[in-house]
Order: structure tokens, then C-alpha cells, then sequence
């Protein structure tokens, strides 16, 4: 198999990273998972009091974009790439329902997608990559080697979702988490730059009645006949 750049787009919790992740170590390639960026532009946001009347006071996060620091270290314990930010793993903190309820409202200000844009951009310019997220195949990685399109009914996604945080220290109800998938659905797919869509040469995969494992796999022969 050659280097390879491959891009995974899709709406939220259809199981990207999970299979970017899984992907990556099967294909011994490196995962970035680009929705960790936005999230952790918005626990920033969060942490700062950037937030008022349920909007994002963009005209104070902005000017703070210069000293917002993100990169990825492997954590050799688990074997996963892990985001910190300004020196700090807030790889747990992330996931908490706090930042998915805001994490729509940050992704859509220009300056934090030209920030998260020029990011991944650099961080795929070695190839031998597996990236996530919702404009991979689209914006950030137009020439992908590779474009694979998740697909999954909000009702799946929600219960996906609701079964995770079930295993947190923050778990939710199952309507407070459709709800949340819903608008966030609405968002990113309305959002005036880089909304979510289908890349015209990606490969959809609906993947939710499948498991983790039989998505991969099912990514698997797709990566094997694209290099017959």
C-alpha cells in the first residue's frame, strides 16, 4: 500500500474517529482527529467566560486565537493520539456535553477555520494519514487519496452517543442528546463556510446498524480494491 491521505467525513457521532482510529492502527498510519481541534478552541472559549446568552462573544475569542496552542502526542499507554491544549491533555474535558452543545457555534467563525484548516493542513503533509471530521474531503483535503462519507440516522446517533456518555463522569439523557445531535446537525450543515456535505468522490458508508469493527472492515475492502 502506498502513503496514503485518507479523509473521513461525516455528521456527528456516526463513529468517525472511532474508525479513523481503528484504521490508522491496523494501516500503521497516524490519526488526527480535526472535531478534537474545534472542541478544544471551545473549552477555551468555555474556560475564559466566552460565552453569553447562549452566543460566542467572537470580537474577545478571536484576538486569543494567536496564543491558542493545540498538537497531538501519542500516549504509548493506549496507543492514541491525544490533543492538548497550551500544554495541558484535555482529551477527557473535550467530550464533556458542555463543549458538544457549543462546539457547532465556534466551528462556524472564519478565523477558527482558517486556524484548524492551516493546522491539518500541516499536519498532512507527510501523508500516511487517516483524518475525520466534516470538511476533510471537501476543504481541508480536496485531493485525498481517499474519501469516505459515514452514514447514520440521528435516532442511531443519538443512542451511540447516549451509550458513551453513560460510561463518563457527565452522562445525559437520551432527549438531551438527540437534541443536541439535531442542532448540531442543522449547524453544520448550514454554516456559511465549509459546511458539511458529501464530497462528490467520497464513498458512502452506512454504517448504523454495523459495529466498530465492521465498519473498518468494511472501509478495509474498500482501501483494498481502490489499490488493486
Amino acid at each position: 500500500m502506498g502513503d496514503l491521505v485518507i479523509a473521513i467525513d461525516g455528521f456527528s457521532s456516526t463513529g468517525k474517529s472511532t474508525l479513523a482510529k481503528l484504521l490508522a492502527k491496523e494501516l500503521g498510519y497516524i490519526h488526527i482527529d480535526s472535531g478534537a481541534m474545534y472542541r478544544a478552541i471551545t473549552l477555551y472559549a468555555i474556560e475564559n467566560g466566552m460565552f453569553y446568552d447562549g452566543k460566542v462573544l467572537e470580537m474577545e475569542l478571536v484576538p486569543q486565537l494567536q496564543f491558542i496552542d493545540i498538537h497531538f502526542e501519542l500516549n504509548h499507554q493506549n496507543g492514541k493520539n491525544e490533543i492538548y491544549l497550551n500544554g495541558e491533555n484535555v482529551e477527557a474535558k473535550i467530550r464533556e456535553m458542555e463543549v458538544s452543545s457549543k462546539v457547532s457555534l465556534i466551528a462556524k467563525i472564519p478565523e477558527v477555520r482558517i486556524l484548524a484548516v492551516d493546522l491539518q493542513r500541516k499536519l498532512g503533509e507527510h501523508k500516511r494519514i487517516v483524518m475525520d471530521g466534516r470538511d476533510i474531503g471537501t476543504t481541508v483535503f480536496p485531493d485525498a487519496d481517499l474519501k469516505i462519507y459515514l452514514k447514520a440516522s440521528a435516532e442511531e446517533r443519538a443512542m451511540r452517543r447516549y451509550e458513551e456518555l453513560l460510561k463518563t463522569e457527565h452522562p445525559a439523557t437520551y432527549d438531551e442528546v438527540f437534541k443536541n445531535i439535531s442542532e448540531r446537525d442543522l449547524m453544520d450543515s448550514t454554516r456559511e463556510i465549509s459546511p458539511l456535505r458529501k464530497a462528490d468522490d467520497a464513498i458512502v458508508v452506512e454504517n448504523g446498524n454495523l459495529t466498530p469493527q465492521q465498519t473498518m472492515e468494511k472501509v478495509l475492502e474498500i482501501i483494498k480494491d481502490f489499490n488493486d
